[in-house]
């Protein structure tokens, strides 16, 4: 090698070294995007990461269970509870799920869903496991076919039993879409769209304040644990219920409650 090309040469080994670094990074980057996009917990520039993005239900199994339990689905890039998959095994478990990679403590979560006529469901949140279900220990954003719902099933005898007197046959303000079940009802001027259409629910929680919010206003907001709350927790429904909302931290979980329910775009984001 002539000793005067040698400093031209070396320099094309380093741009060609550069080069090479570069196509090794950009390949290194879209195979993150593509292994996070496939696990269903991709994270965007905002700080969203999505429970569910349509992909995968990585992350999601059956509450106390290893597994998911038959009827939830992915259909069209939703996730889906489909009540003749339920059905067509010899199953007798709950079927509410969890999505059981992370507990959450303060968040915003953010999710689209749609009901049936009749259709009935919930969003909870801080759930702990080792009881006989997510109701018994965690907090609730009721999602319910408010116009069809009492209708169709017979609420008589459960909203007596609750000391509901007064027409026990209707749906309570409690009992509605966005409430925080039997603790807080929701804005009576929410929007809420018919049943097959798509809604978008958000969940703020706090320790100073919890806010529901339903098509992009919010509906209800409290504060947890103050005194107040347990006034509210101690009088009704969950007053013998001695776990529910106590914990401050756990999972994300979604209800079952025998019919068709619909969710996409389902993504939290750590306040």
């Amino acid at each position: 090698m002539n000793v005067k090309t040698k400093p031209g040469y070396l320099q094309c080994l380093f741009k060609l070294a550069v080069l090479l670094l570069i196509i090794a990074s950009c390949n290194n980057q879209s195979n993150k995007k593509e292994e996070s996009t496939t696990t269903g917990t991709r994270e965007d520039n905002s700080g969203w990461t999505y429970l569910f993005d349509g992909t995968s239900l990585k992350g999601w199994r059956g509450y106390n269970m290893d597994s998911l339990p038959p009827g939830w689905t992915i259909k069209d890039s939703t996730l889906t509870f489909d009540t003749k998959l339920g059905l067509e095994q010899n199953y007798t478990g709950g079927k509410d799920i969890l999505y059981g990679a992370e507990e959450f403590e303060n968040f915003e979560l953010y999710l689209e869903w749609k009901l049936p006529k009749g259709g009935n469901s919930g969003i909870f949140y801080h759930v702990k496991e080792g009881y006989d279900g997510p109701p018994f220990v965690a907090p609730e954003y009721q999602l319910i076919d408010d116009e069809n719902y009492a209708s169709i099933h017979d609420l008589t005898a459960y909203n007596t039993s609750l000391g509901y007197t007064d027409h026990p046959e209707e749906l309570k303000p409690l009992q509605q879409t966005g409430a925080d079940y039997a603790m807080h009802p929701p804005d009576p001027g929410k929007t809420l769209y018919p049943v097959g259409e798509w809604n978008s629910s958000k969940i703020v929680f706090t320790p100073e304040k919890v806010e529901h919010w339903l098509n992009g206003k919010m509906i209800l907001s409290f504060v947890p644990w103050d005194d107040a709350w347990y006034a509210k927790k101690n009088s009704d429904k969950w007053k013998n219920s001695p776990d529910y909302g106590k914990f401050r931290k756990g999972y994300i979980a979604l209800q079952d409650h025998a019919s068709p329910i619909w969710f996409r775009n389902i993504k939290i984001k750590k306040r």
